[in-house]
């Protein structure tokens, strides 16, 4: 795999499209420059048809009559280069040689008998941009595009089902489409705004987006409980830390995402909040008492399992109350006891990245088993396509693998892909819609939080300059465009300054000339900061901007309470 990763970043990398900022204005990701997306028609034509009649009923007839290989190949989510299924220039060949010995991703379908993919995008200072090594998706136009080739190339196989594409659209910090889509803020956006009628029509919004552009499952809501500060790996990609309201939310984000025609997956189970260490890099200790366990972590799963979530996503977590040392990929009292047994769930249980650290103490082969073995129905982005595929193979003629274990496997795959293909695809206009941009404003609004300062009028009088990082300039641009929208006089300098912090930052000056520090991620860092006003949007994108401005000019109040805990301040100034 260290190969692969190397040729992507130091080939595929410089060559590709540079993506719009989201969550905390990373660095600009890149992807290769697509062949022209067909219009909306052609792409629709190309669509994966409607499924017809019981998806249980279909997908056991389906089983039935599968090979080994094919049943293997429908269990395996790989991700590949290209951002067209049939036309990638000469360095993502390579890349798609190293990985899978084919040139494009509807070879590597055709080859393998895929049962889905991964886009990818790979974006510095992304927290999930170690296994995503290389950049497939640019706008709605090319993803749209690919989508439907990819679902030529799964027309053809011996299954005859549809694709089962995946993202990691979550918003916020881990967003893989930034270009012409509604940006929806971080999670802990929600959080602060504790209005779950709001956020499910909000996931419907994307959900509708994210179908449109031909994207069956979306690895979001996030259903992690933060310790109380909020600390660890997981951060603004949970809810908060009270396990109860991140239970509204989780439920809520399911309906939204599931009414649109997308299937939610759920993760990181049994739970990534309590963490300090990263699970792409080594195996983290999940230190709870099994009871803190099931009050603290437990809770968000369980109501996202009964919401219908079509999905839940093992996370390589060391859970040591209930199976110490075992990663709970591997674990089958996690997987199947507590998944299966205490949850009730019937859905698609998916593995967190095959390639990431914990997950490649075993080769690939022989990883591949044991995680179908625990509990799992899908192997995402295998490190090595060929030796998982011939490890289940093999498992099945040896006896490491039973039969049913696979089919069982296999069937609830393709239940919830017929299943999510019942819903038509929504036309391209929908993306990026007035209705949809107004659907999250009002998400945006209701979680701003003002942690100190006053609560009503004007919170800066007479001239503000906007100062921010460089890797920021796209937050502080936006910023300063909403404020001279809502009236306010915005100079280059000095005024009142309004100072943005974000993702990534490590500290804030105690005293400084800023009037105003704002936090556009976690809210942690304002406990360190001096300045007379505190706010947290949670989020940098542009519509948690355009209400920032409303509040900072006195045209709106700042309902949102913050859902972790920020040092000694309280969750909100102005809220109760």
């Amino acid at each position: 795999m260290a190969i692969v990763r190397n040729l992507s970043r130091a080939l595929a990398v410089p060559l590709l499209l540079a993506l719009g900022a989201c969550g905390d204005d990373p660095a600009p990701t890149a992807t290769t420059p697509p062949p022209a997306a067909p219009a909306s028609p052609t792409a629709a034509a190309s669509a994966p048809p409607a499924a017809t009649g019981d998806p249980a009923a279909r997908a056991a007839e389906v089983v039935a009559r599968l090979s080994d290989e094919d049943l293997a190949g429908q269990v395996l989510m790989p991700y590949a280069y290209g951002g067209s299924a049939t036309q990638v220039d000469q360095l993502n060949k390579q890349g798609n040689q190293q990985l899978a010995g084919v040139d494009t991703p509807a070879e590597m379908i055709a080859k393998y008998r895929l049962g889905g993919l991964i886009l990818v995008g790979f974006t510095p200072g992304d927290p999930t941009g170690k296994t995503n090594p290389t950049t497939n998706v640019d706008n709605p136009e090319q993803v749209r595009a690919l989508t439907a080739g990819l679902q030529d190339a799964a027309a053809k196989l011996p299954a005859g089902a549809p694709l089962m594409i995946g993202m990691d659209q979550e918003y916020g910090i881990v967003t893989r489409v930034t270009t012409g889509v509604t940006m929806l803020p971080s999670a802990l956006a929600f959080g602060a705004a504790r209005q779950p009628a709001l956020t499910e029509q909000a996931w419907r919004a994307a959900g509708t987006e994210l179908a449109a552009m031909g994207v069956t499952v979306d690895f979001a809501p996030v259903a992690d409980t933060l310790n109380p500060a909020g600390g660890g790996v997981i951060g603004s990609r949970a809810f908060g830390s009270d396990a109860k309201a991140n239970s509204q939310q989780v439920a809520a984000a399911v309906r939204g995402l599931q009414s649109s025609g997308v299937a939610a997956a759920l993760k990181h189970f049994p739970g990534h909040g309590h963490t300090t260490a990263d699970s792409h890099d080594e195996l983290p200790l999940i230190a709870q008492s099994r009871k803190a366990w099931e009050q603290q972590d437990l809770p968000p799963f369980k109501a996202g399992v009964d919401a219908g979530a079509g999905l839940v996503m093992s996370g390589h977590l060391n859970l040591q109350a209930i199976d110490k040392g075992v990663p709970a990929t591997f674990s089958r009292k996690i997987m199947t006891d507590e998944l299966r047994g205490r949850l009730k769930f019937t859905g698609v249980a998916v593995t967190d990245a095959m390639n990431m650290a914990p997950a490649k103490k075993w080769p690939a082969g022989e990883a591949a088993v044991r995680a179908l073995n625990a509990g799992n129905d899908m192997l995402l982005m295998p490190p090595d396509i060929g030796a998982a595929r011939d490890g289940i193979v093999n498992g099945l003629k040896n006896g490491s693998l039973k039969r049913e274990r696979l089919t069982e496997a296999v069937t609830r795959i393709l239940t919830l892909k017929f299943r999510t293909a019942q819903t038509p695809q929504p036309e391209l206009s929908v993306v990026g819609s007035p209705a949809h941009q107004q659907a999250v404003s009002s998400l945006n609004a209701s979680a701003i939080t003002v942690l100190r300062g006053a609560c009503s009028g004007p919170l800066a009088r007479g001239p503000v300059s906007v100062s921010a990082p460089a890797n920021r300039e796209v937050a502080r641009v936006n910023l300063v465009k909403a404020l001279q929208e809502a009236g306010m006089q915005v100079q280059a300098s000095g005024g009142t300054v309004i100072r943005l912090v974000g993702y990534g930052d490590q500290r804030v000056d105690l005293d400084d000339s800023a009037g105003i520090t704002v936090m556009m991620d976690s809210p942690g860092l304002l406990a360190q900061a001096g300045t007379p006003t505190l706010i947290a949007t949670y989020s940098s994108s542009k519509l948690s901007l355009d209400a920032l401005a409303a509040v900072i000019a006195g045209k709106a109040k700042a309902p949102g309470r913050s859902p972790i805990a920020v040092g000694k301040l309280p969750r909100s100034a102005c809220a109760k």
